[in-house]
């Protein structure tokens, strides 16, 4: 088990990649905003959708821009590519400017080896435009909380993950961007700094979709505050969780000769219902049913580390596997 806590550990150190905006080059605060017409811009294991359009005289864009903008102080459309940081995450200089239309889906792909597999999070914070906006109030919106300060307003982000090619995930997350709903005042907040956004209680998923809402809905055209939001950080996680969990409980079974080359055998307490072969990004190599004391051959697989499941009626093992 020493050899198996040490890869493990290895694992668990290189199991993500983070989506930071900085493989997008950028002059010193400037944006990009889809103009290029390549629908979209990719870092990290995700894709993150943007719509942009000159149809009808001016620019239009939805979904995601990048930016590295630094203005925390003008109010307005002007504005619109700043994150009220003024800065990434950490300091960094690269972040996503997300805006949300209801015509147009806003949506971010999961790529690679993060594809179909659990997400981790990221973080988040409120444009300079959607601050201001809500805490002044503007010609197309109200202020927040109104003249007494005691209007229940409050301004959201919708989560929800998809999987499969399209299914629904189970789960969606909510983060409130503003929230002004408490009896007391001093409890109400806009996020300003930057906030980790928890998205592994969504399982597998290969696609996430974002909608806005807030309750500014005077005169029946939808939100009236300004629909947008900052994203940095955006992480995936590379190998499956539950292999790794699985691969830290003592085994009931014996795998010899391993290291192996073109076979390998199994000789088990149980009834053995169903190998399968995992390589350490978590995809699936190999699967068949098999018998304690068989010869199974693995002579299709490249040289490498696996990781070996086993089932029977009860339980489920792992264990790890060295091709030679």
């Amino acid at each position: 088990m020493i050899a198996i806590a040490g890869i493990l550990l290895c694992l668990n150190s290189n199991a993500q990649t983070v989506s930071t905006f900085e493989n997008i080059n950028l002059t010193t605060d400037t944006f990009k905003n889809g103009s290029d017409l390549t629908g979209g811009f990719t870092s990290g294991n995700a894709t993150f959708a943007n719509h942009y359009d000159t149809s009808f005289g001016y620019i239009s864009w939805d979904g995601f821009s990048i930016s590295n903008k630094r203005d925390t102080v003008s109010q307005g459309f002007t504005n619109q590519y700043a994150a009220i940081t003024g800065k990434g995450v950490n300091n960094s200089a690269n972040y996503a400017v997300g805006y949300y239309n209801s015509y147009s889906p806003m949506r971010v792909k999961i790529n690679g080896v993060g594809k179909g597999k659990q997400l981790s999070g990221f973080s988040i914070t409120n444009s300079t435009y959607a601050y201001y906006s809500m805490k002044n109030g503007s010609a197309f919106n109200k202020k927040f909380g109104g003249l007494t300060g005691n209007d229940p307003d409050w301004f959201k982000l919708t989560i929800k993950g998809y999987k499969n090619g399209g299914k629904s995930a189970d789960t969606t997350v909510e983060f409130y961007l503003a929230d002004l709903r408490f009896t007391d005042n001093s409890k109400d907040y806009y996020i300003k700094d930057w906030t980790w956004i928890d998205l592994k209680v969504m399982g597998n998923v290969d696609s996430i979709e974002f909608t806005m809402s807030s309750n500014d809905t005077a005169g029946g055209f939808g939100m009236n505050n300004p629909a947008y939001f900052c994203m940095d950080n955006f992480t995936t996680k590379d190998v499956y969780s539950e292999i790794i969990e699985l691969a830290k409980t003592q085994s009931s079974f014996i795998v010899y000769p391993n290291p192996a080359k073109d076979f390998i055998v199994i000789e088990s307490e149980n009834v053995i219902s169903e190998i399968t072969i995992f390589d350490l990004t978590g995809n699936e190599m190999m699967k068949q049913n098999v018998m304690s004391g068989e010869n199974i051959s693995i002579s299709t697989l490249s040289k490498g580390l696996y990781f070996l499941q086993i089932k029977n009626e009860s339980t489920i093992q792992i264990k790890k596997l060295i091709i030679e």
